[in-house]
């Protein structure tokens, strides 16, 4: 094959991968359909002593999605989900696409300033809820547009006996919610019986509307993106392409990344259909709880997220249990570190795919190839199938040549139409086609890409640029350091300095300080990288798919500048941050 100079990619591709993924053009729950098909009695799920049978899933689905027509669900009709990853959401998921709606996907942390923004400008006519959260729906219902409530909780995904025991032990607790059930306020049950099947008719599936995601906020107000059914199946069928090898086998898949996140979702919800694949949803993360499920089940692919691998393997009983059943680790939301990638393969002997994506692209956009001598260290691999990336200038247009640092733009079938009512961001953030990702990245000669930094992390030192994540990288080589961030800080002599938050390897022989820090990187960068400022941390604020929220330690350290210009009389005394010395 002649490589073409702007995709050149194509030839590295694993034999017998397409090299093009047209636009997906029917209801994505035709990928349930296909696995209730071809295999009825296949488990699509399993949850505590719960199993559903592929044949369960979508009759419930469909009984499900005839009560929302009743309740007026269809036709574009936007429902809420606000629930943690039980089988509840995966039921619902199917049963709201199956009536014609559109599933508006909410965090369960979101606290009552972030519901009104968003349910407000998403306006959905019914919303599903986790029962333990409607104190704080309840003092909310005089300012939303929403209709009809639905209540559910954990004993609804049990069966007998240890529902009932659950509802007991709750009772007993004191943790069972009050709810006020009436017309417009349902329990779990009056959505889940009674009704004839129903299945819309999705006549322009591409153009038609299946979710609409809102970003994380962690840059301003959350925006909310439509992703049609020709987007996410789009990008499913992407990575089961990349994945190629691995799809005629028999698969059960760990449901820890949050299904109310879009990557959470394509790896939890869809993928599992189109594999029929048995997924295994965990409401929480908690360490030892994926251990044993692991041990138990014996699951052969594992998303996940670099933080949730490197507690895993912090754990002290971790030779208890046998994780070799894994053969497919799929990691994103932060940069996987060399170390950390050796040790997960080492310990499962699994394949871990470092890939890259964002919501307004369904979300994947790039991915490693399957087989580890394929991938290259530090790469988010190569474009998906079907998809088009080049680096340019920011603000640009024209592609850069390799090794060039610039802005990643993404073309491709799972890339949105535009913001939920934003013309304006729309406008800038689509032009011609090309996704404007605002990450900074480059391409090497094969076509493999790399993820410098945020284009708003960029942090300007004295005229030069420093990119957070190559400094990060550097700190995490020690053997000391279990986690490394890096974030610019306003400084009235150099315009910014670097602070670095570090998170201590736990039984470290030696205690870590800032001279050790300091020095290490001396010894590896160019003195205008080293960080100024080191901060020890026992952890890092997270999204709820294990992303570090910069934002939040930009904050933290604005209120301290605040506060010490506040005691100088209006002016900030030192660029040195409170506990800290120079560098």
């Amino acid at each position: 094959m002649s490589v073409d100079p702007s995709r050149p990619w194509l030839v590295h591709y694993e034999d017998g991968v397409s090299t093009d993924i047209p636009v997906y053009g029917k209801p994505l729950f035709h990928f349930l359909d296909e696995a209730a098909r071809r295999y009825p009695d296949r488990m699509a799920l399993r949850f505590q002593n719960t199993r559903m049978s592929y044949r369960q899933l979508k009759r419930q689905a469909e009984r499900m999605a005839g009560r929302l027509r009743e309740l007026g669900g269809g036709d574009g009709e936007r429902v809420a989900v606000m629930l943690p990853n039980l089988p509840q959401t995966i039921v619902l998921f199917w049963a709201i696409l199956k009536a014609g709606g559109v599933v508006v996907m909410l965090n369960p942390l979101y606290m009552e300033s972030e519901l009104l923004t968003i349910l407000n400008d998403a306006r959905p006519r019914h919303m599903v809820l986790l029962d333990l959260l409607w104190p704080r729906i309840a003092s909310l219902r005089d300012r939303l547009p929403v209709e009809t409530y639905i209540t559910t909780g954990v004993a609804d995904a049990l069966s007998f006996p240890l529902d009932l025991l659950y509802r007991l032990k709750a009772l007993r607790d004191r943790h069972a919610p009050r709810i006020p059930y009436a017309d417009d306020v349902l329990p779990w049950k009056a959505l889940a019986r009674g009704s004839e099947a129903y299945v819309a008719n999705i006549a322009d599936p591409p153009e038609t509307a299946a979710l609409l995601q809102y970003t994380g906020g962690t840059t301003g107000l959350p925006k909310g993106v439509p992703l049609t059914h020709g987007n996410l199946g789009s990008n499913a069928l992407q990575v089961l392409e990349v994945i190629r090898d691995l799809r005629h086998e028999r698969h059960s898949i760990v449901g820890l990344l949050p299904f109310f996140h879009v990557y959470g979702l394509c790896l939890g919800i869809t993928l599992p259909a189109m594999l029929a694949a048995t997924s295994l949803p965990l409401p929480r993360y908690v360490p030892q709880d994926v251990l044993h499920l692991i041990n138990r089940h014996r699951p052969t692919i594992f998303p996940g997220a670099p933080s949730v691998y490197a507690s895993l393997l912090q754990q002290k009983n971790l030779t208890q249990f046998d994780l070799k059943s894994v053969k497919l680790c799929i990691s994103g939301s932060a940069p996987l570190s060399r170390e950390l990638r050796r040790q997960f393969h080492e310990l499962t002997g699994a394949s871990l795919l470092e890939g890259y994506g964002l919501t307004e692209a369904s979300p994947v956009t790039h991915l490693n190839p399957l087989l580890p001598e394929q991938q290259k260290e530090g790469s988010i691999g190569m474009p998906m199938p079907g998809t088009d990336a080049m680096i340019v200038e920011p603000g640009g247009m024209e592609p850069l040549p390799p090794h060039t640092v610039g802005e990643l733009l993404i073309r491709g079938p799972q890339v949105m139409h535009g913001y939920w009512n934003r013309p304006e961001e729309t406008a800038a953030t689509l032009q011609d086609g090309w996704l404007r990702t605002g990450d900074l990245a480059c391409m090497d000669e094969e076509g493999f890409f790399y993820i410098v930094d945020r284009k708003k992390d960029l942090v300007l030192v004295g005229g030069f640029n420093v990119y957070p994540r190559e400094v990060e990288e550097v700190i995490m080589e020690h053997e000391d350091v279990e986690e490394a961030v890096c974030v610019g800080l306003r400084d009235p002599l150099r315009g910014e300095v670097l602070k670095c938050y570090v998170v201590p390897r736990p039984g470290a022989e030696r205690p870590l300080d800032k001279g050790t820090i300091i020095a290490w990187c001396r010894s590896k960068l160019a003195g205008y990288k080293v960080p100024r400022h080191v901060e020890f941390r026992t952890e890092l604020p997270r999204s709820a798919i294990g992303k570090v929220l910069r934002r939040t330690l930009r904050d933290e350290e604005e209120a301290r500048a605040a506060a010490r210009a506040r005691r100088h009389g209006g002016q900030d005394g030192s660029p040195t941050p409170d506990g800290e010395g120079g560098a």
